[in-house]
């Protein structure tokens, strides 16, 4: 997925956030976006949004001096979804279909934003995610590769999502490579947020060797670009991923919300809608 003159006004605004949560200081805020001013013409629509957000993060890291400004955020979104485990797995034991409902509850985890709704109404949100379908449902499809898979790829998104994803993972009955970021970018899980989430219990879990909020192959290490060219079944979550991986031929399967218009519009949904998308199949 390209860029849209859309996702340039949305580039100074996570900046300006990231910026804010590292530090107070106003003239290193202000020399941010001074700075990601500059560079937007040099900037090519071609790229995926996540290219140019690798670079705007990579610019609040350098002038704020601050590695994972959303390090305390990441750590209470975690605990706020572990105290919310025990329920979501009761969910899934009541259910005519664990599956299914495991799937619906790792979308959930994408939907609710913890760091921007610091007071979200967990539980309460989860229940009306449960009652909905997604727009885009490749549930079947998803269920019929599952069944001729011997090993799943597991593409992570942000770090309280983590602990939704353990449901589905507990539920998927196969070997996984859970997969997190390189380095800190925005909320995006590490492998120290993944172990937390009691993610190694269940799972493999490894980093795609790529610093941006999406996973660029190009940009990937050699071991994960291994994983990613044999791998039976990729479960990819969140819009980060879907932006950068959205071109690619492989059985990936998008689980997310659409957030953001530019995302819901190339999806051919409306923004908010709930999507569980293969990547082979038209919608």
């Amino acid at each position: 997925m390209r860029t849209y003159l859309d996702c340039i006004p949305c580039f100074f605004k996570q900046a300006l956030f990231a910026s804010r949560i590292a530090t107070d200081d106003e003239e290193k805020i202000k020399e941010v976006l001074n700075r990601i001013g500059m560079l937007l013409p040099d900037i090519p629509l071609t790229n995926s949004p996540p290219e140019t957000g690798r670079v705007v993060y990579g610019v609040v890291r350098e002038v704020t001096g601050i590695d994972d400004p959303f390090r305390d955020l990441k750590n209470e979104s975690i605990k706020k979804a572990l105290k919310l485990y025990p329920s979501l797995k009761t969910m899934v034991n009541a259910s005519d279909d664990r599956l299914e409902t495991a799937i619906k509850i790792a979308v959930a985890g994408n939907i609710i934003d913890f760091g921007a709704s610091p007071n979200f109404e967990l539980e309460k949100e989860v229940e009306v995610v449960l009652k909905k379908e997604p727009v885009i449902n490749h549930f079947r499809s998803f269920r019929e590769r599952l069944n001729r898979t011997e090993h799943i790829l597991y593409l992570a998104d942000n770090a309280g999502e983590t602990v939704f994803d353990r449901v589905l993972i507990e539920e998927l009955s196969k070997p996984v490579t859970y997969v997190v970021r390189e380095r800190p970018v925005i909320n995006d899980a590490l492998i120290e947020d993944a172990v937390k989430s009691g993610i190694d219990k269940v799972a493999d879990v490894i980093t795609s060797g790529c610093d941006a909020p999406g996973t660029i192959l190009e940009r990937c290490s050699k071991e994960f670009c291994n994983y990613f060219e044999n791998a039976d079944l990729i479960i990819s979550k969140g819009q980060g991923n879907y932006e950068t991986l959205s071109n690619e031929k492989r059985p990936i399967f998008y689980m997310l919300r659409a957030k953001c218009p530019v995302v819901a519009r190339n999806l051919g949904v409306k923004q908010g809608d709930i999507v569980l998308k293969s990547g082979l199949q038209a919608a």
